[in-house]
């Protein structure tokens, strides 16, 4: 009896020893967890940070009719709300990564669990991790660690992830999670991948895209449907028989879309040179970039264009956008570019047209080419890195492995940079721009032929010879302050002007029909008469013109010559349907607008944006000048509208063909639309060599006429072929009808009347 005793205060003692350690074990727990919560260990994310995690958020271009264009950023990261997800998506995360997430509080115990077991007994099966543990982790990242660190770390997630659980919605966390994770290829967050991997918004995700994402998520690169296909689609099975086992499908939608491709033949990865409207981005990039210095967000810190998510609204319609591109490559890819090909074929220094002996071109051509490789990128990189000039210049004539345009889509190739650049000497470019006349908001912004390989905008950055489309500012004034009208009548002969140096301009006109003749002013302007505009301009003087087209929006430098009168100046496209839509607008100059406002990350309006107006002419001769403007289509050199396009409504116009025919063209004002279009190389010295093939009425003017037969086969976009040009609201005793001054106004044939002085 007496050897009892001690065994039982033995076994006692075992049991009291176990309590106390388990009660200093858990109250050691409590303190540690208590500790890392109150920061003992290190710092912690406070509820101001968990309200608003510090993430690169995108800034968003938004079009007119709400399509997203493009953004930019550091991070390709946009967050959207749980609405704005797929109802699939969500049923395929949950069920590959967190089953029982409607039910816990931030940490799975039975998840928890199974993993100590699995470390215990070397059978792992799982990770133990929560969505909202993972989403702790993704809002904080951890960085470099060590392991006592990196257990802390975890910790400090837990905790984190109960906060998130406390401050949170579950379907917060989810929307949350899904704008946080990386999904590969530059796509951060469920929207850019979307975009990224199906172009879709995520709330139209299918099962078999959503199931796709979902799978992605837990390795981006092993299960990247890009570049691991196989592997990444028994990813997306796997997640499908998850959803089926836990009952978010049945069996015969596993089976069905299980069998499906993965569906991604519309991947593009995102980037600035991607996406909708790229030269108009790069420009609202330069606009941004200067907003952003001058605005502050509340800590008194400027905003970030690339950082901090900003929403930008623009005038840009996406429809129309696309239309203008479509229009651009159609003409110049189809018509225009083959015809220059032809046109310079076994020519030795084509496409460049110089006079003089071989020699002597062949002088010219080097000094272009010369200049060219000074301003490539290989030059520029190869200077920095100090490299003697000339193993830089030979470095020219190595063949290189590269991608280059061609109007097919990109092409592989194998040729030396100096091939390259003369090969890119010989594509013809353009640009486009269309404004609304009474709100100035741009609808089209077509700045090149591809913003991959040509970067230069010819909309705002380029500044090129105007030619007759400058005319309109002489015209407009002798409307404004001359007692005419565009019946009125000036003896078609040669005009000169004296200059100060007392020597005289006399212009040459290449037309030679009626001379000798009386012509209207209408008649003048629509067959370009350079004599006519030779008599208004001595008659108004340049500096007077020059006034008149700064009331109309013109700001670059003209100079105060006669021969302004015939287009001399370099002016951007931005500049010139500025301007000429001062016409359309009944006389009140509108500058251009891109922007209708701006809001910070969280929906708040930052700035609106309100359009600059003052009135350059009366609404009487801006309605004086659209008649002008119609005989250019009636019966000018823009008659093909009617004859081989079929428009037969109002529409003014002006074309334009400058020195050796190196600019085309083409200013067209319907109602409700202006729209200006410029086509030529990039060196003035490339262009065709014949009046017939380099005015603007071939190479500018059918950019237009696709363009416009676009908009009009579009109702929703509310432009219509019955629209007019509304009269002045006073009466205007003005005779509009000249074929009674003129009976021969019809006279000539089409291609005659066609014909271009430039």
């Amino acid at each position: 009896m007496s050897k009892a005793k001690p065994k039982k205060k033995k076994f006692f003692n075992y049991i009291v020893k176990f309590w106390l350690l388990y009660v200093l074990g858990l109250g050691l727990l409590v303190v540690f967890f208590y500790g890392v919560a109150n920061e003992w260990f290190g710092p912690m994310p406070g509820f101001a940070e968990l309200e608003n995690p510090k993430s690169n958020l995108a800034s968003e271009v938004y079009s007119a009719d709400g399509k997203l264009l493009g953004t930019y950023f550091l991070e390709n990261r946009s967050n959207v709300t749980y609405r704005e997800i797929s109802p699939y998506l969500i049923d395929a995360l949950i069920a590959i990564e967190d089953v029982r997430f409607e039910k816990h509080s931030g940490i799975d115990q039975r998840a928890l669990g199974r993993v100590i077991y699995g470390l215990a007994t070397g059978k792992h099966k799982g990770g133990g991790s929560t969505i909202t543990q993972q989403l702790a982790k993704n809002l904080f990242p951890r960085g470099r660690l060590n392991k006592l660190q990196l257990v802390l770390r975890k910790f400090q997630e837990w905790i984190t992830a109960v906060k998130l659980e406390r401050y949170y919605s579950k379907e917060e966390i989810i929307a949350m999670y899904l704008n946080t994770v990386f999904f590969g290829h530059n796509a951060y967050g469920i929207k850019s991948a979307a975009r990224t991997f199906f172009n879709k918004t995520p709330d139209s995700l299918n099962l078999q895209e959503a199931a796709l994402m979902a799978g992605v998520v837990n390795a981006p690169t092993r299960y990247s449907p890009v570049l691991h296909p196989e592997t990444s689609l028994k990813r997306r099975n796997l997640v499908l028989a998850q959803m089926y086992k836990y009952g978010f499908i049945d069996s015969y939608t596993y089976d069905s879309v299980s069998r499906l491709p993965l569906g991604v033949s519309h991947y593009t990865m995102q980037s600035h040179n991607t996406g909708e409207a790229r030269y108009f981005r790069e420009y609202l990039r330069g606009i941004m970039k200067k907003w952003c210095k001058n605005h502050f967000k509340p800590d008194g810190t400027p905003y970030n264009l690339y950082k901090d998510g900003l929403r930008i609204y623009t005038t840009i319609d996406s429809r129309m956008q696309r239309y203008a591109e479509e229009a651009v490559r159609e003409h110049l890819s189809q018509d225009l570019q083959p015809a220059f090909y032809k046109h310079w074929e076994g020519y030795t220094y084509a496409p460049f047209d110089f006079d003089g002996t071989p020699e002597e071109v062949k002088e010219k051509v080097d000094q272009i080419m010369k200049q060219a490789m000074r301003r490539s990128e290989r030059f520029r990189k190869m200077r920095k890195a100090g490299i003697p000039e000339d193993s830089i210049y030979m470095s020219f004539y190595k063949p290189a492995k590269m991608v280059v345009f061609s109007w097919d889509g990109p092409v592989d190739t194998v040729m030396t940079p100096y091939d390259s650049i003369r090969y890119y000497k010989f594509f013809l470019q353009a640009g486009l721009m269309s404004m609304e006349p009474s709100t100035g908001f741009v609808r089209a912004y077509v700045g090149g032929n591809d913003y991959r390989f040509f970067k230069y905008d010819h909309v705002t950055q380029a500044k090129r010879q105007v030619g007759s489309t400058f005319k309109p500012f002489l015209y407009t004034l002798a409307m404004q302050e001359g007692e005419y009208s565009p019946c009125y009548k000036v003896p078609n002969i040669s005009y000169s002007v004296k200059l100060p140096d007392g020597t005289y301009w006399t212009p040459e006109n290449a037309d030679s029909r009626r001379i000798g003749e009386e012509v209207t002013l209408k008649w003048a302007l629509a067959n370009s008469n350079n004599w006519i505009s030779a008599w208004l301009i001595d008659r108004f003087t340049p500096r007077s013109v020059i006034q008149m087209a700064r009331k109309m929006g013109v700001t670059s430098d003209i100079p105060e010559v006669p021969a302004i009168a015939l287009g001399t100046p370099d002016l951007s496209l931005y500049e010139m349907v500025g301007a000429l839509n001062t016409i359309s607008n009944k006389g009140v100059h509108i500058e251009p607008v891109f922007i209708t406002r701006i809001e910070d990350k969280n929906g708040n309006v930052l700035e609106k944006t309100a359009p600059k107006k003052n009135i350059a002419m009366s609404e009487v001769t801006a309605y004086k000048m659209v008649k002008l403007m119609e005989g250019v289509v009636e019966s000018g050199t823009g008659i093909r509208l009617r004859y081989k396009y079929g428009y037969n409504n109002p529409i003014a116009g002006k074309t334009g063909t400058t020195q050796n025919q190196s600019d085309g063209w083409f200013m067209g004002l319907v109602p409700k639309l202006t729209t200006g279009v410029w086509v030529g190389a990039e060196d003035r010295s490339v262009h065709f060599r014949s009046i017939r093939l380099g005015q603007g009425a071939n190479m500018a003017l059918p950019v237009w006429a696709i363009y416009m037969k676009k908009i009009y086969n579009d109702p929703s976009l509310g432009i219509s072929m019955e629209d007019d040009f509304a009269k002045p609201l006073k009466n205007v005793d003005i005779e509009f009808d000249c074929e009674k001054y003129d009976q021969m106004h019809h006279s000539g044939s089409q291609t005659d009347a066609e014909e271009e002085e430039f």
